[in-house]
């Protein structure tokens, strides 16, 4: 088995902590020397070959995993190794197929595999079957039995989507967030839960709860994230309320100030955070938080983009492959219109190659052809602003255009988070 998070030493000068308004702080200083944990989150090593398990699940998602699948080949010739893509079930595709929205089958060829690629499951049609038999029960049963415990989620502001923005352009120019959210515990897994009868009325409860390993765990991928980044980590948590946040207070300080020393750690309650996301973006680099504060943070750090449809994610665990799927839904409103962006999709396949298959360049080289392609003025309808000058597409012509400039354009060198 591949072990995912891999222990490095290394030291750095560290002053004593201090606090800030929001919370505890660790500054980077000359006076002591303390060792520095980081992380390896490569699930394989770069080798010629790996195996991709494709699932393309409802609404637009065959349409954007064409376009996607048409990418990559492109890359994989131009850059000398090969990708194979085998297809499998999920979602209400899985329900309508054999009545399960996460097949045995489907998850023993997903754990078998290099990595995930998932395009979006979902759609009114399965709304109103039993919990067990909707295409969201699948998604959670996938995390939980992979252990995908940590999701990425990155809301980078483009300069040639700035006007998509409902927010002022000063506000959003240069934003470049990520969310990094605890995936398989709290008040979504933990139990008891249940509507059970008291007193003569329906009574609804969930629990919310983390164990410590759990947010260690977690807090260590956030740690290696911000070393990496700008050195910036936030911590949402409710602290003030909530005893299960005060526990997660307490671990996530303790971890970044005795294994990452050099990330600048701060704390803020959740409520704070969702207003200082639209007040001032530019304030955060990365975000580390539970499930549900993060489910809903991630969703509106989203949207300073402008739109779901150019946003990746990555999901990952302790070891085996990552799952990595766009950020927006199923749309079946417009399924099989061509009406789709493919951007999100062929950008998490950049985090693929970045995350799991450790290829960076080529992860680059697939975010700088999407760039290119808004460069040159292609846009599908969720992101074309009404005079901008610029050509509406299709998801296929979208995604014939990135796979042009991928084949076009030189292989780049330098090398981001």
């Amino acid at each position: 088995m591949t072990i995912r998070f891999k222990t490095i030493l290394t030291f750095i000068t560290i002053t004593l902590g201090s606090f800030s308004a929001h919370g505890f702080v660790v500054n980077v200083g000359k006076q002591a020397t303390l060792p520095k944990y980081s992380t390896n989150l490569m699930a394989v090593p770069k080798k010629d070959s790996y195996q991709i398990t494709l699932l393309p699940g409802d609404g637009i998602g065959p349409e954007i995993t064409e376009a996607t699948k048409g990418v990559l080949a492109t890359l994989c010739k131009k850059c000398g190794f090969e990708i194979e893509l085998k297809e499998a079930l999920i979602g209400g595709s899985a329900i309508d197929a054999v009545n399960d929205p996460f097949p045995q089958e489907s998850l023993e060829q997903c754990q078998s595999s290099d990595s995930v690629l998932l395009a979006c499951i979902g759609g009114y049609k399965w709304d109103s079957n039993p919990r067990e038999l909707r295409p969201e029960t699948g998604l959670l049963k996938m995390r939980k039995e992979m252990g995908l415990f940590a999701n990425l989620r990155p809301a980078k502001v483009l300069p040639q989507l700035i006007d998509a923005s409902t927010l002022k352009k000063e506000i959003v120019e240069g934003v470049d967030v990520m969310v990094v959210r605890e995936l398989t515990g709290d008040v979504y897994f933990g139990t008891p839960k249940g509507i059970d009868e008291v007193d003569g009325q329906r009574v609804g409860y969930n629990n919310m709860i983390y164990y410590e390993k759990e947010i260690d765990r977690i807090a260590r991928v956030a740690g290696d994230v911000a070393s990496k980044r700008t050195g910036k980590l936030c911590s949402v948590d409710k602290a003030n309320v909530l005893d299960v946040s005060q526990l997660w207070r307490e671990v996530v300080t303790d971890i970044i100030s005795k294994d990452f020393p050099d990330v600048e750690l701060s704390h803020m309650y959740v409520d704070n955070a969702a207003m200082q996301l639209i007040r001032w973006p530019k304030q955060f680099d990365t975000i580390v938080c539970g499930n549900i504060f993060g489910d809903i943070l991630s969703d509106e750090a989203s949207m300073l983009v402008g739109s779901l449809g150019m946003l990746p994610s990555a999901s990952i665990g302790e070891s085996g492959p990552g799952v990595f799927e766009p950020c927006h839904g199923s749309a079946p409103d417009i399924a099989g219109e061509d009406k789709a962006n493919p951007l999100a999709m062929i950008l998490s396949a950049a985090m693929m190659l970045k995350y799991d298959l450790d290829r960076p360049e080529e992860a680059l080289l697939l975010e700088k052809a999407v760039e290119a392609a808004l460069d040159a003025g292609y846009r599908t309808s969720d992101i074309k602003q009404e005079g901008d000058g610029c050509k509406l597409v299709g998801c296929k012509e979208m995604g014939t255009a990135v796979s042009e400039l991928v084949e076009s354009i030189a292989m780049p060198t330098e090398i981001t988070v």
